[in-house]
């Protein structure tokens, strides 16, 4: 199955919750016909600008929710919405990722489980506590955010459970960019699935963002990748190549899972 996706990497601003928003849309709106997916980097209504998470987080029914729902059904188009500041029931904050399918409708939901503590994200956020696998157009895929490309596990374990797809929102600066290619090719090939791992550019205080978002197939190979500037790229998935790649070698049904566990 061929699966058309858009990595929008989108320039964010510091401290400019109302522009983002309204850019963010736009670039969303402004996907070429045809495309299954898109997928928004991380916090892309704040940046990394968290100190007035209290206003600027979303909730249940908040106008950017009801807004990327309806250019999901007017375009007929799949949206990994980035991940964005969200207030529970709880009354806590998660750093979370909304899957919308094509009707508009929110089929799932991940909390970022690892806190970044460089950037003290634990005094802003609350981390979940689990995976999130869902379907898109009847492919299993799984979602993870930023710091989580550093744990192995997460990314081995949606795979296990059939993944043949991990969007992986992010704001990765350009200081450990050599990390984030070698990280993204690794999580691709260990685990047999394509990577789609979107990033931003801008920039945080004194920290530039690296751009260069991929999608990475099976074998390692990049099918597309974006410069350091924003940009909105495309490829094609073709869920065929993860079928062969997991027929031809055995890496998940050889995994020795008892041996894993603490």
């Amino acid at each position: 199955m061929l699966l058309n996706v858009a990595l929008l990497q989108m320039h964010i601003l510091e401290k400019s919750y109302k522009e983002n928003c309204q850019h963010g849309l736009e670039l969303l709106r402004s996907v070429r016909a045809g495309t299954d997916i898109a997928v928004l980097p991380e916090v892309w209504t704040t940046g990394y600008s968290l100190g007035a998470l209290g206003k600027e987080s979303e909730h249940e029914g908040s106008g950017i929710l009801q807004s990327i729902a309806a250019i999901a059904k007017q375009k007929n188009m799949n949206i990994v919405a980035g991940s964005l500041p969200y207030k529970s029931n709880d009354n806590n904050i998660y750093n979370t990722s909304f899957i919308f399918d094509r009707s508009g409708d929110i089929i799932a939901d991940y909390a970022k489980v690892h806190m970044f503590s460089l950037y003290n994200e634990e005094k802003f956020f609350k981390p979940g506590n689990k995976r999130t696998e869902f379907e898109l157009d009847g492919v299993k895929a799984g979602v993870a955010i930023c710091y989580d490309l550093r744990f192995p596990e997460l990314f081995r374990a949606m795979a296990l459970k059939q993944a043949k797809i991990i969007f992986l929102p992010a704001e990765w600066p350009q200081a450990r960019g050599a990390a984030w290619r070698l990280l993204v090719q690794a999580r691709a090939v260990e685990s047999q699935l394509y990577m789609c791992a979107v990033n931003c550019s801008g920039k945080f205080r004194e920290d530039i963002f690296y751009g260069r978002s991929m999608i990475v197939a099976p074998t390692g190979e990049i099918v597309a990748e974006a410069s350091d500037g924003e940009e909105i790229i495309y490829g094609a998935i073709d869920t065929d190549v993860v079928d062969k790649a997991r027929a031809t070698l055995s890496v998940l049904k050889d995994v020795r899972e008892e041996l894993y566990r603490a």
